[in-house]
C-alpha cells in the first residue's frame, strides 16, 4: 500500500471512533497534513506530518505505517510516532489541568433530587421575605 485516505487512516490509527467523525473533523479544518488543511479524500504517505486536535489537546504525529483496517490499540499505535514537542505540550496541559481544574466541571447537571429540592426550599424560606428586615 503506497497511499491511503486520511479519514481512513485516522480511523484505523484510533484517533477517532468512526470514519464519519474523522471526516467531520477534517471538514472543520481541525486536521492538517504537512501544514495544510486536508479534506477527507486527501491521500497520505509514510513520512507525512499530521497535526490534529482532539478536544483541547493538539497533537502532532508522523505517519510510520498505513493500514485500512481498524485493529487493536497496540497495533494502531505502530502506525504513527508522536513528536517530542507534542508530547511535552500534552503533558504540560495535563499538569495545568491537574493543578487548576476547570470550574465548570464541578457544576452538577440535571434536576435536583427530592432531598436537594427540600434543602433549597428551606434556604429560600429563611431568606425570602416580603417585609423589610
Amino acid at each position: 500500500m503506497d497511499a491511503l485516505r486520511i479519514d481512513k487512516w485516522l480511523w484505523a490509527a484510533r484517533f477517532f471512533k468512526t470514519r464519519s467523525i474523522a471526516g467531520e473533523e477534517l471538514g472543520k479544518h481541525r486536521v492538517q497534513v504537512n501544514g495544510q488543511d486536508a479534506k477527507a479524500s486527501r491521500e497520505i504517505k509514510i513520512g507525512d506530518t499530521v497535526q490534529l486536535r482532539q478536544g483541547a489537546v493538539q497533537r502532532t504525529v508522523v505517519v510510520q505505517g498505513l493500514s485500512g483496517v481498524r485493529g487493536p490499540a497496540p497495533v494502531a499505535q505502530l502506525l504513527y510516532a508522536e513528536t517530542a514537542e507534542s508530547i511535552a505540550q500534552r503533558e504540560k496541559a495535563a499538569e495545568i489541568n491537574r493543578l487548576a481544574p476547570e470550574p465548570a466541571h464541578s457544576l452538577v447537571q440535571g434536576r435536583p433530587t427530592k432531598r436537594e429540592r427540600r434543602q433549597i426550599e428551606k434556604t429560600w424560606d429563611a431568606r425570602w421575605s416580603a417585609g423589610i428586615d
